[in-house]
């Protein structure tokens, strides 16, 4: 099968059948988090200062922020899309590699800087400290079954990564001005809202591609390993 078309497939069905799943609708805020985290990170790489960050309980995020005019203002608004697709590769990356745990606790890293330093707000707070809460009992007190929680995590991640850039395409073409991350750096280049969008989303579909071909490679390792 066209590698293309497998990914499209896997990520339909993962879009469905996750909303059967109790509560899945909360860990959709992970790919929030990364987002809203890739832009904080990129302004303190770019010497800036990063005000705060909400999080919402309809998944978005928005992240505040102060850093020189210039161009370090386009860097800092291209950086969310990108790195929530890295993040989602990585978590496939360390299924591939049997490292689950290390993705969780990475994770709840994350989630512990945002909430200590970053985020304000009600239910952004509640939803990190939850998070993290989780992500621990999922490592110390129930290890069985952290290998399938990691996994819903991973593809609400992947899927998330994906659709949202997506959205922002219908968003551009909608209503320009209001199409997030597109919006602002066609406010600071000559590029339009529509082409930053397709080219989110793009980069998003080619991680996507590489994610699921780790995953099946992991479980034909897996299989291999138990067969002996």
């Amino acid at each position: 099968m066209n590698k293309w078309l497998k990914t499209i497939l896997i990520l339909t069905g993962s879009a469905v059948l996750t909303r059967f799943i109790p509560f899945s609708s909360l860990f959709r805020n992970l790919d929030t988090m990364i987002h809203e985290f890739g832009h904080a990170l990129i302004t303190l790489l770019l010497s800036g200062n990063v005000l705060r960050i909400e999080l919402y309980a309809n998944h978005s995020g928005v992240t505040y922020s102060a850093v020189q005019a210039g161009g370090r203002s386009i860097l800092i608004a291209l950086a969310g899309y990108p790195l929530a697709s890295l993040f989602a590769l990585l978590l496939f990356y360390l299924y591939r590699k049997g490292h689950q745990n290390w993705g969780l606790w990475l994770a709840s890293a994350v989630a512990l800087i945002m909430l200590v330093l970053y985020v304000r707000g009600g239910f952004g707070m509640l939803w990190l400290a939850g998070f993290i809460a989780l992500n621990v009992a999922m490592l110390v007190l129930w290890p069985k079954i952290s290998r399938y929680y990691y996994l819903l995590l991973a593809f609400l991640t992947l899927e998330e990564s994906v659709v949202s850039p997506l959205y922002l395409v219908w968003a551009a073409i909608a209503a320009p001005s209001r199409a997030g991350d597109a919006s602002n750096l066609a406010r600071l280049t000559p590029v339009p809202a529509l082409l930053w969008a397709l080219l989110f989303s793009a980069f998003a579909l080619l991680c996507a591609t590489w994610a699921v071909s780790l995953f099946f490679k992991g479980d034909r390792l897996r299989k291999a390993k138990g067969s002996r």
